[in-house]
Order: C-alpha cells, then structure tokens, then sequence
C-alpha cells in the first residue's frame, strides 16, 4: 500500500479484511484459517483526503465515510454501489457546513452526524415494503430536525445509556413507561422500574420463548413481543402485573411467519394487532388479530383485500371502491385507541406487484394502482361480532411524516421537518402541551366537534359503529339524548360520507333544515343513490363532494344544474358540451342571461345565438338602442329578425321601410295587410296570386268580400282553402255552380250543409244525393235517390254499402238489385245485412254458385247472438245441402262438419273421391260409422296394388269394430290370392285372419255366423291339403299324387282350391313321368268339369304340346289358343310389387 492504513474492518461471516488508507484506497483480503491473506479487490474512493476521516461499517457491509464534507458517502461492499446523502438548507444547515463525524445506532436504525457548526444531523432508516429490510438506498434515510449545540464536534456516540439527575442507567434497547413505573427488556425477562430504576418487579420469559424486544402498553395492559416470535399479554391495572393471557407462539398460530415486526394490544386486553416478516424476510402485507377471549388469530390482507375469520361473521362490511382502496399494500404501522378498545387505526403503503404476491386478479390491477395515493391512514372498528369494519380511510396529508397513534377525537402524527403549521392539511393549531413536531387531526365524525364532552364523544362513536354495523336502532338510540345542532350537522355530513339518507332525513330534522329536508324528498326520485346523496351535499355546502357523486354516477345533467348554480359557467358548458348535449342550448341560453345581468352585452350575444334564443332575446335586449339592432339584423340576414324589424317599423309608422324588410322576411300575409291598408289592392292581389300564400289570399278575400267584389272574394277564399266562406257566399247569392265543386273540396260537413241547399231547393237533386254520398251519410243519399228513382246513382252508393251499413238500408237496396236482375250483388247486400236464409234461398233459386267467401259469410260464429246454436247448425246444413247440389263435395264436408254432422259430411267427402282426405277426415272424426264407410269407400279401390289400402282397411273395420265385414275382406284378399297370383299359402294367412274375425264378430244373426265360420273352416281344410299335397311331392310323388286325387271327389272343393289348380298338378307330374295317357286323361277331365278353360292358365304351353305331340293328337286351334289374362308369371311379378301381410 502506498499510504499508511486509517481503518481496519474485519468481516467475521465471509473473512474478509477491508483496509482503507489515508488517501481512500480501499483494499480488500480474504484471510484463510491460517492467516494468510489473498487481495480480493482494491478500489479508490471518492472523497477530500484527509488524516480525520471518520469511517464506519453498518450490517457488515456497508461503509459509511465522513472526510469533512457537507455530504456522507456510503459504499455497498455487498453490491459495489455507492450513494451520498446531503444537508438540507431547508432543515436550518449552512452552505458552508461540513460533516465531521458519524455514528450508526443499530437498535435504533439511526445515523448521526456531527458538523462544524455545532448541529447533529440524524437520518432515520425508515423500511421500505417492497425489499427487504437489510436492502440499502438512498431513499431508506429520512433527515430529522437538527439538534443545535455549542462549538466545533470533532467526535460522536449514539449509545442507549443515558444519564440525566434523577434518571438510571439502562441498556434495553425497547422502553415503556406507565403511570410511575418503567418497563424496559433484558435478555429472558421484563424489568419492570421505578423512576428511579430500582427493580419492582420482573417478568420472565423462558429460552423456548425466546428474549423480549417489543413492549406495547395501552390503558392498563401490557404486551411483550420476544425475537423468538412469542408474545404475552399482562394486566397492569394492579399493584403488580399479572398475566393476562398465555404466552403464546405466533409460528404456530400462523405458520410461514418470520419475526414480529410491530405489535399492540387495545384498551380492554381483548385484542392483540401484529405485523410480522415472512419467512423470507418481506414484510407481510397481512395483519393479524390474537382473540385474548377465544384464543384465535385472525387477519386482514391489505394487498387483495381478504379477511379470514374463525367465525361465520363478514369482516369487511364496506363498498366497493372504498375497498379498490385498500388493494396492493402493505401494513406499516398501528395504533388502538388508549380508550376506546374497538377502535384501531393503521397506516398502508402502497407496493408494487411482485413475485412474492402477485395473482392473476392482481396482476389486472397494476395499471389502476397508479393514482392511489402512498400511504393510506384507515381507521377500523374491530369486535368478535362483526370482525373487521372499515370505519374510515384518507391519504396521509403531506406534511406529515408518520402516524403517532390515535385519541379520540384526533388522529396524532409526527410533522415532516421544514413543514410550518399552516401546511398541515387540517390541522389545527397545535395547542401549548402538543411538541411543534406533532400535529393532530380531528376524526370524521368529530370534525367541528374536537371540544365537545365525553357524553357526547361516546354517543358520537357508538353512532358511527353502529352505522358501519348498519344496526340502525342502535345508532339512533345512541344520539337520541344529543340536542347540539352542530353535532347533528356533523352527522348529516357524515351520511354523505356514508350514503345513509335515511340517517341524513332525521339529521336535517333535528337542525330544523327544511329547505334541505324538501329538497331531500324531492331527490328521492332520482333512481341513482348517489344523486340523491349528492343533494344531500348540496344542502350542506359540501359541493365538491356533490361534484364526485355526480360524476360517479354519471348523472351529467344534475352536475350541469350544480356548475350554473355554483357559478362554474366553464365547467358547465364544458359539461354540457361532452355528455349532456340536451341541455347545451339551455346551457348557453342561461349563460347569456348570466352575462346580461353582469353587463358584458358583447358576450351574451355569442350565447344568444349558440342557444338559437337570439331572434328574440337580442332584440329585446337591444330594444334601446335602435341602430346597434339595426345593424345586427341587417347583418344577420335572418328572415325572422327581418320580420321583427318590419314589425317595428310599422309601429313607428315607417310603412315604407317595413315593406322593404317584410318583403326580405318573405312575409307575405303582412305584404298584402299593408298594402289593403295603403289601399293598394292591386298589388296585394298580385301578391297573394303569385305566391299562393294561404294566409294573404285569406285576408285579401276579406277585403273583397268588405267591398262587395263576389266574385273575387270566393276566389281567394278558394285558393286560401277557406272553403266554408266560399261556400257561405255562393249559397247567399245563388252560385250554384260554384258552390258544388266548392262543396267537393270542402269538408264532410260542408257537403252536408250544401247537399241540405240543393235539397231545400228541391233542384238538382242529383246534386244533393252526390254531396250525401260523398259526406258519408249513405241513408240519407239512398232515401233521397229511392224518392227521386236515380238508379245510376243508387248503384255508385251500394257500393260502399258494408255490414256496418243500417240492415233495412241494405235489405232495400237487395230488393232494388234483385227487381234489377243482379242477384250477385242482391246476394252481397244480404248477407251484409245478416240476412242469411233470404241469401241462401235466393243462390238457390237463381242457381248462383256458393264460393267459399260467400259461405264463410254465411257462417255465424258460435258465440254470436244473432241465432241459437240449433238455429246456427241448420243454417249450416242448409248451406251444405246447397253446396251438395252444386257439386261442391269439399266445401259441402266443411259445413257439415261445422254443423256437428259428421255423417253427411263423410258422405259429401265419398262423393268428392279424395281419398287422402277421406282417410284423414275418418282418422280424426273417431266415429264408428264414419269408419265402416270409409273402409267401404276402400274396398271400392284398386286396393290390391297398394299395401297402404289394405292397411286402412283392415285399421278402419277394426276401429269400427265390424268385425263380419273385415272377415269378408280377408276372404276377399284370399280370393284374390287364388285367382291372381295361385298363391295358397297367403291365402291360407288370410283365411285364418278371417276365421279369427268370425269367432270375434258379434253378428245379429247367431245362426249366420255360424254358417260363415263353419264354411270358412271347410275352406281352411281344403286349401291346407292341398297345400300340404304340394308341399309332400318332392318327398313322396304317389303320396301327394294321391292327396289331390282325394280333394278331386270333394264336392266343396271349387269353393276353396280351384280344380284347374289341382288338375293343372296332376298334368304336370303325369308329363314328367312320362304317363301322357294319363296325363290327356286329366286334360279332359278338366276340360268336362271347367268347360270354358284356358288350358295355358292352369298348365303351361309346352307340357300340353308336349301331350299332345307323344299320344300324336292334333292339336286344334282352340287347344293352342294362348290368353294371357293373369298368367303365373304375371301373378309373380305383382306379387313382388304389392306384397300384402295377412297376419296382422
């Protein structure tokens, strides 16, 4: 080293000597267990060289360096960064004042600094929520106030022994003091101390639980924090302490903590408030809550604004921007009031989201927590009840430093150095006991009454307890005995702080506010709570909170009301012009008036006009001074202020002028008024006659008509549409050509009154009956055309004739069609008139075929009065019947079915043959009858090319329960089975269906149907042998050989197995046997037993030549005759298209 060594430091944790020499070279040397060193670094510090510098080193890490400068230097050996930190001029420091000594106290976390001057500096290292509290900084040391003494300090000591007369010595880093006794630490127990320091009393604590190091005294208890996490709780309202509660783990109450940071204890002993370090050594943003009486923890987090209770009770009870407020902090400190126990106060820094705490829902809220103020004061009401309350929250005011604790009715807090008292927002004036660094802040509820007494203070805090509690009983009760005004205003003010308006009604009351209480109930209205709470504000002066409230609620009309009637004319108009443009005009227009009345006429011409108000009030407001107004309209060039101007001309008398402007007004009525007056008639026609103006052509053919021109005056009442005065003057003066088409323009009513003329007249009575028809009275135009025989005009007005129309008026006019041959309109007119029956009878009998309009016409509804139900269902029969007649199947079935005759209605439908809608018609009519028939109709089909038929039919007779008749269908289907297709074992199926029909049926005959089932099982027999014959060839030819010939004898056997079908088999085997003689034998037989075969139906082509070919028989033309009706093949193809199941 080039210079001699001034300060050696030896870092027992990592074995590093740091040397720093005269001229601040800093060196740095691992020593190895043996001694031996190794450089690690060497660095030059910035600094004036000096032999007295005065160097430290803080936790191990940090070098602190005074070398007679007005700054102190600090080096991070950790990090190798460095920052200084100065004399503050505003604190009462010199330019010219250097530092020459310092000293760190660790208990303390305080840096003192003596200068040339006689000051000691000291900074406070205040913890930052966001790192650790070993992380270092510029911004971690706060300057206090000065201490000023005497002389040049060379040398300073922070130590904790202090000596004073009549004081002791002690080295407890931590210290309480209640009534005449002091309570400081040593390791393993609490000493409690007279004034004079002799020894009253100790408390012990065990090695388990660890040395005490926080002491919290509040009212009469005492609690004890250890490094070791354990705390205790000791009532000192006796001679001597005597525990109050356990001593208790907070590692195992709440597991993952660290240290204890800060703890305090309320006025009652119930409640124990805690702030810790993680794990980690963060700080915790929770607080929790030891229950003495419960022996449970509770906590708040400030950072997401989550409670956990042990109970089922809410602990939160506030809304939700009041909570938005409480999100991303952190706990700093807290205070219980000293006699109030549920009151507790705390102050919350703002943090940014980092790794140890941030959550998807979090993370959405870093951009809002720019805004939020740094440290937030809250105050919270805490019961085992109702948990955690928020009773109040505000910013800390800038001027103050730090909370000191609460009181009511005053929050306490340290003043920043260099702050006067006037800065203090708030604050009062600090009385003579309170020190000029402390200053004080009323509560809420007690702004305005920091003097009051006890009573009322303690009213005043049930009050607001009760009210966050929202027990509303409670809280009036408890102010029920209050008779100050000034305390009932506070509590109005407060429920605007609260939105508690029916709290504010009884408030308003008891100061005797009616103004405000009318004002109150008329904001009741408002659908938004928040403007109904901002009049509340208004009544009581407090506009700016009234301003919020509007602007939370976007209620942007009511804040526009709120700006005129503050005189914020900027802010309103500013207002009105982004969100209440409905009211923008009004806006300007109440500012113009504003500015009026102030005298800035210039101005208030500008807001006239943006509130379109200036054709009127400018004028008026201009009125005493004619030539400025002239010169505005003239430069205005607005027609309505031309007219304006023209009308008060012609006030003056100065017609000439007013004609110019009324012509540039267009103005047209006041044109020909004045030149009537100046008697210059002419020129008002022409006016009136080019610009069609309604109102001058009126006031012209006033004129004329005053001067007898008739002709002129019904002119320009008519182009004046005044059709009532032209008409007036053609009836007194016989112009009745006029007064006709005069009439047609008119109204209805003077129609009527000129049809009236025609008729009194007793002329032109065709005249008369138009203008009747035209005006709407249609009676009277048929009584006068029927009196007068204008049967052209009749026709014109029958048809407007409706079923509104008089009945005897249209059944007249029926017969007048009806004496005239036109029945159809005849036929119109009666059923317009209800006359159904007289309609029907005339369709009848001039054969006019009923269209389905005319029906529905016909129709009456069944809940008309007109006729009885019997009476409407013969009507309807009726109809139908006439409809049968025509041909008209389907609207026929409609009528019938209306009328409830469904019989008559399927018989219609038959007839019609649309066999979808008989199908689907005797689906729903669900009657026995209808069923039968339409099985009927069925069976009249082609119904064995379609499956479908068949089905109906079977369905129909079945739902019909006609049993004998679905039995003949099977048998009709076995026949055809038979006949067509030689199908036997289908027809076997659908025998058996019909025998089962038969065993069913319930025949009125007993006899007959025993007949039937008797003759179809015979039937049944025989088609079975036979089919049993066929089945048994391939197994045993001569057996079934001889089967058939057993069925050949029986005498029944054409009525179930046809004998072509048997002979047809034998043929067949006696040709593949070879045995044509026997095979020509059956040919005969055939041919004698079915005389008038067709021998190629019954057996095929080739085996008959074949026969005839070997026996060497000619064949004749009548053997060989081929007709193809029905063939096998044929039979076969249809069976493969319209394959019916005959077994259900």
């Amino acid at each position: 080293m080039d210079s001699p060594a001034q300060k050696l430091i030896f870092l027992e944790k990592k074995s590093v000597l740091v040397v720093v020499t005269e001229n601040l070279l800093l060196s740095q040397f691992f020593v190895s267990p043996e001694g031996d060193t190794e450089e690690i670094s060497k660095v030059k510090l910035t600094g004036r060289i000096s032999k007295t510098a005065d160097i430290i080193c803080v936790n191990n890490s940090l070098l602190i360096t005074a070398t007679g400068e007005s700054v102190i230097r600090f080096w991070d050996l950790e990090r190798d960064d460095n920052y200084v930190l100065f004399l503050d001029d505003q604190m009462g420091f010199e330019a010219e004042e250097t530092i020459n000594c310092i000293s760190y106290c660790p208990a303390k976390a305080i840096l003192a600094a003596g200068t040339s001057r006689g000051k000691v500096a000291m900074w406070s290292k205040v913890p930052d929520g966001r790192k650790s509290l070993r992380s270092e900084g510029k911004e971690c040391w706060k300057l206090n106030t000065p201490t000023e003494l005497e002389g040049n300090i060379t040398q300073i000591t922070l130590i904790s022994n202090i000596f004073s007369p009549g004081s002791f010595a002690s080295d407890s880093p931590v210290l309480a003091i209640h009534e005449e006794n002091v309570y400081t630490v040593e390791p393993g127990r609490v000493q409690i101390r007279t004034l004079q320091g002799t020894v009253k009393q100790l408390l012990p604590f065990s090695v388990s639980e660890g040395n005490p190091c926080m002491l919290d005294i509040c009212r009469t208890f005492l609690v004890v924090a250890t490094d070791a996490a354990h705390f205790k709780l000791f009532d000192l309202s006796r001679r001597e302490a005597k525990a109050h509660s356990n001593c208790k783990n907070l590692s195992e109450l709440v597991p993952g903590l660290g240290s204890i940071v800060s703890i305090r204890c309320n006025a009652n002993g119930s409640k124990v408030s805690i702030l810790a370090n993680r794990a980690d050594g963060h700080l915790d943003s929770k607080m929790y809550f030891y229950d003495v009486d419960l022996d449970t923890v509770s906590y708040f987090d400030f950072w997401n604004g989550q409670a956990d209770q042990q109970d089922s009770q809410p602990t939160m009870d506030t809304n939700p921007t009041e909570t938005t407020k409480l999100l991303d902090r952190i706990p700093i400190s807290h205070f219980w009031d000293q006699s109030e126990p549920r009151l507790l106060v705390c102050e919350a820094m703002l943090a940014i989201p980092n790794s140890a705490h941030s959550s998807p829902k979090h993370n959405q809220l870093v951009e809002v927590s720019h805004g939020k103020e740094d440290i937030l004061v809250m105050s919270f009401f805490s019961t085992q009840e109702h948990g955690l309350l928020l009773q109040e929250s505000f910013p800390r005011p800038v001027a103050f430093q730090s909370l000191l604790g609460i009181e009511v009715p005053h929050y306490y807090f340290t003043r920043k150095p260099g702050e006067d008292e006037d800065k203090s927002e708030r604050a009062e004036e600090d009385t003579p006991h309170i020190p000029n660094m402390v200053a004080k802040k009323p509560l809420r509820d007690f702004i305005g009454l920091e003097d009051c007494e006890k009573a009322t203070r303690d009213a005043l805090l049930n009050f607001s307890f009760y009210l966050t509690v929202g027990d509303m009983d409670e809280a009036f009760k408890s102010i029920k005995l209050i008779k100050s005004e000034t305390v009932w205003e506070n509590m109005a003010r407060m429920c605007v702080k609260t939105r508690r308006l029916d709290v504010a009604k009884v408030c308003l009351g008891k100061m005797g506010h009616a103004r405000g209480a009318k004002a109150l109930r008329e904001a009741e209205q408002e659908p938004e709570v928040e403007a109904r709470v901002a009049m509340l504000a208004i009544q009581l002066g407090m506009l700016e909170d009234a301003e919020q409230l509007y602007k939370s609620c976007k209620r942007y009309d009511l804040l526009n009301k709120l700006y005129q009637a503050w005189g914020q004319w900027e802010k309103a108009m500013e207002t009105a012009e982004n969100h209440d443009r409905v009211h923008l005009r009004a806006t300007y227009y109440h500012y113009a008036k504003h500015l009026e009345a102030t005298g800035d006429r210039n101005a208030s011409l500008t807001y006239f006009e943006k509130s379109d108000t200036h054709r009127f009030e400018i004028p008026r407001m201009l009125l005493d001074n004619p030539q400025n107004l002239e010169t505005y309209i003239n430069n205005k060039k607005d027609k309505i202020l031309w007219k304006w101007w023209a009308q008060y001309l012609e006030s003056q008398s100065d017609l000439d002028t007013a004609l110019k402007y009324y012509e540039l007004a267009q103005d047209y009525l006041s044109l020909v008024r004045v030149h009537c007056f100046l008697r210059n008639i002419q020129k008002a026609a022409e006016i009136a006659n080019e610009t069609g103006n309604l109102a001058a052509s009126y006031h012209l053919a006033r004129q004329y008509e005053s001067q007898g021109d008739l002709k002129q005056a019904v002119h320009f009442y008519t182009r004046a549409q005044a059709y009532n005065n032209a008409i007036r003057l053609c009836k007194e003066n016989n112009l009745d050509d006029q007064l006709m088409n005069l009439a047609l323009l008119s109204t209805p009513e003077d129609m009527m009154d000129a049809a009236r003329y025609y008729e009194e007249k007793a002329e032109q009575m065709d005249r008369a009956v138009m203008l009747y028809h035209k005006s709407g009275h249609l009676s009277k135009a048929l009584e006068l055309a029927f009196a007068t025989e204008q049967f052209g005009a009749l026709q014109l007005i029958a048809e407007d004739l409706d079923e509104k129309s008089d009945p005897a008026l249209l059944a007249r006019c029926s017969d007048f069609f009806i004496q005239h041959n036109q029945f159809e309109k005849a036929v119109e007119l009666l059923l317009a008139a209800k006359k159904y029956y007289d309609a029907l009878q005339l369709c009848l009998e001039q054969n006019l075929i009923i269209t389905e309009d005319m029906a529905e016409k016909m129709t009456v509804s069944k809940n008309s009065k007109e006729l009885s139900e019997e009476a409407r269902r013969e009507l309807l029969e009726r109809i139908a019947d006439c409809c049968m007649r025509q041909g008209n199947y389907h609207l026929a079935t409609k009528k019938y079915t209306q009328a409830g005759n469904k019989l008559k209605a399927m018989r219609s439908l038959l007839k019609s043959g649309d066999t979808e809608k008989i199908v689907f018609f005797a689906g729903v009519s669900r009657q026995k009858e209808i069923y039968i028939m339409a099985a009927n109709y069925l069976q009249s089909l082609d119904w064995q090319q379609d499956p479908n038929i068949v089905n109906n039919i079977i369905m129909f007779y079945t739902k019909g329960r006609a049993l004998d008749l679905l039995a003949g269908f099977y048998d009709s289907c076995a026949q055809v089975e038979i006949d067509e297709y030689q199908n036997y074992e289908k027809a076997m199926g659908a025998m058996m269906e019909a025998y089962k029909c038969l065993s069913k049926a319930k025949m009125r005959s007993p006899e007959e149907q025993e007949r039937r089932i008797s003759d179809m099982q015979n039937k049944i027999t025989l088609v079975k042998r036979f089919i049993q014959a066929r089945r048994t060839y391939s197994a045993d030819k001569q057996e079934a050989i001889r089967q058939c010939e057993q069925l050949l004898e029986e005498p029944d056997l054409e009525s179930a197995v046809r004998f072509g079908d048997v002979y047809g088999f034998l043929v067949e085997h006696y040709a593949q046997q070879g045995d044509f003689q026997k095979a020509y034998r059956c040919l005969e037989e055939m041919r004698s037993k079915i005389p008038s075969v067709n021998l190629s139906y019954y057996v095929s082509q080739s085996t008959v030549e074949a026969v005839y070919r070997a026996l060497s028989i000619p064949l004749t033309h009548q053997t060989t005759e081929h007709v193809r009706h029905n063939s096998i093949e044929d039979g076969e193809e249809v069976e493969e298209e319209a394959d019916i199941d005959y077994d259900g």
